[in-house]
C-alpha cells in the first residue's frame, strides 16, 4: 500500500469512526430483538458494535471513492511531473547557454559587442521565462493540491452522511442506544457486531 493510499484510507476510515460512536435515543415501546435486551436477565445490552476497515473494504461507495481519490491524485502527481521534466529539460538548456556565452566572453569570440549584447539580452529574457514557468509550477501544484483536498473533504461528508443517514434508518425502532467503532473495544465480543449487516444494507441501498 503507498503513502497516498494509506493517507486516504486514514481520512475516510476516521470519517466512518466519528460515525460509530453515536447515541441513539430508545423510542418508547421500542421493539426488542433477541440478544439486545437490558441486561437484567443476563442479556446483551442494547449496542452494537461496527468494524470500520470492512465497512471502508466492502461498502461501494467508500471503495469507490478511495479510487476516485487514488486516481485523482495519480493524475495530478503524472500532469506535475510531466510539467516539471519539461522545465529541468528547459532549465539545463538555459544553463549550458549560459557557460557557452560565458565562454566565448572569455575568449572574445563575438564579432561585435551588439552580438554580445543580443545573446545576453536574449538569455535574460530566458531566465525570466523560466522563473514565470516556475512560479505557474508552483501555482498548479497548489492548485491540485487544493483541488484533491476539496474533493476529498467533499467525498468524506457524502460518506459521513450516506452512513448516519443509513444507522438511523436502521435503528428507527431504537434497539440500541448506542453504536461504536471495534477500534474502541479491547477485544471482539460475541453478539454485538453488526457489520455484516450494516454492509449489506448499504449496498442494497446504494446500488439502487
Amino acid at each position: 500500500m503507498n503513502k497516498i493510499q494509506i493517507i486516504v484510507n486514514s481520512v475516510l476510515g476516521a470519517a466512518v469512526v466519528a460515525l460509530f460512536i453515536l447515541f441513539f435515543t430508545v423510542t418508547p415501546g421500542a421493539k426488542k430483538h433477541a440478544g439486545q435486551e437490558v441486561e437484567a436477565n443476563g442479556d446483551l445490552l442494547p449496542i452494537a458494535i461496527i468494524n470500520t476497515d470492512s465497512i471502508l473494504k466492502h461498502y461501494t461507495f467508500a471503495v469507490e471513492a478511495q479510487d476516485k481519490l487514488m486516481s485523482r491524485y495519480e493524475e495530478s502527481t503524472l500532469k506535475l511531473d510531466t510539467k516539471a521534466k519539461s522545465l529541468q529539460k528547459e532549465a539545463e538548456t538555459f544553463q549550458q547557454d549560459v557557460l557557452n556565452f560565458q565562454k566565448k566572453i572569455e575568449a572574445n569570440a563575438f564579432l561585435s559587442r551588439e552580438r554580445a549584447e543580443s545573446e545576453q539580452q536574449r538569455l535574460q529574457n530566458k531566465e525570466k521565462q523560466l522563473m514565470a514557468k516556475q512560479q505557474d509550477l508552483e501555482n498548479l501544484r497548489q492548485k491540485l493540491s487544493a483541488d484533491f483536498m476539496n474533493e476529498q473533504s467533499d467525498l468524506t461528508k457524502q460518506l459521513q452522511d450516506s452512513i448516519q443517514s443509513f444507522l438511523k434508518q436502521y435503528n428507527a425502532d431504537g434497539r440500541y442506544h448506542l453504536v461504536i467503532n471495534d477500534a474502541v473495544t479491547m477485544d471482539k465480543v460475541s453478539g454485538y457486531d453488526i457489520t455484516e449487516e450494516v454492509i449489506e444494507g448499504l449496498n442494497a441501498r446504494y446500488n439502487k
